[in-house]
């Protein structure tokens, strides 16, 4: 079999050479050629092989299909195989059928470039009609116009962030920098920023106290976004800039539960990013567990300064120099009390300084909760409508 123009082309088992014949008509007009090769009418093919003549005229004008049982019974009464047939009617069928296999294949290569269900599944894009609505959702998501552009954040560093990022890493990316787009702040002043430390500080002693953090950077020109990760996408935070440089947005993912050390140490963490003026040429993206970034200066600076808002690192040092090895509940408690910070906040970085990751771990409080009642916030079981 072959094909050639819009015309298909059999080379039948036979002394009939082969047929070319319109597609429509493929496995009729072989049918007709054997009873004129013959001489015989449908009439007396139909009495042949004990079927209604009304069978043999549909199949001639391709109006019924060549089943099994049609196939043996042909192949009996022409010399031919049922195989012939049946190869006659799938060429018929395959050529006729709608053109589904394209779209099959860029399907398929869609939804293994993208997290395609997981994005459906939080309302980042929407399925539409047919195929073609869902990939044009998805690449306007990543703002692409083929499944062959690189994906390019939208950044002063215009960098193909697939090149370092996952596709799942990307597309959270992509949904935190919507999210702070909506977001309407004032303009963002890194004075402002550095005195809103004592504020926020205020705020260390109690859980529910964390609701006020939106709010407070709002007021620095800071956006503050919390988009749940997609599974397998390990990021904790990112920090990037807007409106050309000059608006600083902070996205956190919550990755990990939601613990009230976590996420202090983190929130600060790119805070301590912005105030350096990180993000402007790269977009900064961490993932704090396998710290690969470590020995960079801007995550050095950004994890001492991170480490340090949570317990001063003298402090620190002195409480651990008192109390290694044995570490009791009540000291624990009075050291809390004396730095005005939650005993799961001091439970955490002594876990870090340690490597004791049980340490103390029934303190560690869980603010998820709290903190997606105030801020703007994508997943957890909250879905933003843009």
């Amino acid at each position: 079999m072959y094909f050639q123009e819009n015309k298909i082309c059999v080379t039948h088992p036979n002394h009939w050479g082969f047929a070319m014949v319109d597609n429509g008509l493929l496995p009729g007009k072989a049918l007709q050629d054997a009873l004129e090769a013959r001489g015989w009418t449908q009439g007396e093919l139909a009495e042949i092989i004990g079927r209604p003549g009304r069978m043999i005229s549909e199949i001639i004008a391709g109006k019924r299909p060549i089943t099994m049982d049609a196939a043996r019974e042909l192949a009996a009464a022409l010399d031919t195989t049922p195989e012939h047939w049946i190869n006659l009617e799938t060429v018929y069928q395959l050529a006729t059928a709608p053109p589904i296999a394209d779209r099959i294949g860029r399907e398929a290569r869609l939804r293994q470039k993208f997290p395609v269900r997981e994005m459906m599944k939080r309302g980042w894009v929407r399925p539409g009609q047919s195929y073609d609505d869902l990939e044009r959702n998805v690449l306007a998501f990543f703002r692409i116009s083929s499944l062959d552009d690189p994906i390019i954040f939208d950044h002063s560093a215009r960098r193909n962030y697939l090149e370092e990022l996952s596709s799942v890493q990307a597309a959270w990316l992509f949904r935190v920098h919507q999210l702070a787009s909506a977001l309407n702040v004032r303009k963002y002043s890194e004075t402002r920023l550095r005195n809103a430390l004592g504020e926020l500080e205020l705020l260390m002693t109690e859980p529910e106290e964390i609701r006020h953090v939106p709010r407070i950077l709002t007021a620095c020109g800071v956006r503050f976004v919390i988009v749940e990760p997609i599974p397998g996408a390990k990021i904790d935070g990112v920090c990037f800039w807007l409106d050309k440089n000059r608006s600083p947005v902070i996205g956190l993912s919550l990755k990990g539960g939601g613990q009230i050390d976590r996420f202090w140490f983190n929130l600060r963490h790119e805070i301590e990013h912005v105030l350096r003026g990180d993000g402007r040429t790269a977009v900064i993206i961490d993932e704090f567990e396998n710290g690969a970034n470590d020995d960079i200066e801007s995550e050095k600076a950004a994890n001492f300064a991170a480490g340090d808002f949570c317990v001063p690192v003298k402090k620190m040092d002195d409480f651990i120099a008192r109390h290694h090895p044995l570490y009791a509940y009540q000291p624990l408690i009075g050291f809390s009390r004396l730095i005005k910070r939650h005993p799961g906040i001091v439970a955490g970085q002594l876990q870090k300084r340690l490597e004791r990751w049980d340490l103390f771990k029934k303190y560690q409080a869980k603010v998820k909760h709290i903190i997606i009642r105030t801020a703007l916030t994508d997943g957890y079981g909250r879905t933003v409508e843009l």
